[in-house]
């Protein structure tokens, strides 16, 4: 199984993002209430790799229809703002 890509990340204020790019190698989506880039956090400096675009190593957020055994079979997903949250845009309730 290939790991879902990041396609797009639009939190400019994320350690992993570079030009609206994930640059994890993998990010973990959910906190099994909601879809929330739980890979998030800010930094003084930008982390990853820059040379790799990110992936989606787990979801725990068993209700999307992506979702197989935790484990996500979308082809690409981008994650943005939803209000207040950083969470992935390509959820979709199962």
């Amino acid at each position: 199984m290939e790991m879902p890509i990041v396609n797009q990340c639009d939190v400019e204020d994320c350690a992993y993002n570079r030009d609206s790019a994930c640059h994890a190698l993998a990010i973990t989506v959910g906190d099994t209430r909601h879809p929330h880039c739980d890979t998030f956090f800010t930094a003084s400096a930008k982390g990853g790799d820059p040379s790799a675009t990110g992936r989606v190593g787990a979801c725990k957020v068993s209700d999307c229809r992506h979702n197989t055994d935790y484990e996500c079979r979308a082809p690409g997903i981008a994650v943005g703002y939803h209000q207040s949250d950083i969470d992935c845009l390509t959820y979709a309730p199962a």
